[in-house]
């Protein structure tokens, strides 16, 4: 699994939990090991540009994923092909609101962001109710088991 960490924010991170959670999360799903991702994290005017540029909304969000080769979740004994999966972008600033807001650090709301920046990548969304229901359960086993682990 090839893994790349990029921290542009300026916010103190610990890359190496990002390289390490990301590579559990595609183990979980059968991604192929020879799979790569790249992890960007970015201050608010970056992130506000990239928001109102590919999503035509205004302001910064938490979390943006650019997804290359389309890959889907394998299964045990069948992963996916090896390719491109994409670009998870990260907001700290952002995440911070929002873990204040929540109740938990603000490297918790990172971790989680990342966890539902893979999943969008890997075909998940969640404008459905039942969508947001399969997502934010499988969001929440895979980062619960992660950090149980470590």
């Amino acid at each position: 699994m090839s893994v790349e960490v990029n921290n542009e924010s300026g916010a103190e991170v610990d890359e190496a939990e990002f390289a390490a959670l990301a590579r559990y999360v595609l183990d979980a799903m059968h991604v192929h090991p020879q799979t790569e991702l790249s992890i960007l994290l970015v201050g608010t005017q970056v992130m506000t540009d990239l928001h109102v540029r590919y999503m035509d909304e205004p302001g910064p969000t938490d979390v943006l994923s650019f997804p290359m080769d389309e890959l889907r979740p394998g299964r045990e004994g069948e992963p996916t092909p090896p390719g491109l999966l994409g670009d998870v972008v990260l907001c700290p600033e952002v995440a911070a609101q929002q873990a204040r807001v929540a109740g938990h650090s603000t490297a918790e709301e990172l971790l989680l962001l990342t966890t539902h920046g893979i999943l969008h990548l890997l075909g998940y969304d969640h404008a459905e109710p039942e969508e947001e229901k399969e997502m934010f359960a499988l969001q929440r086993q895979l980062l619960l088991t992660f950090l149980a682990g470590r």
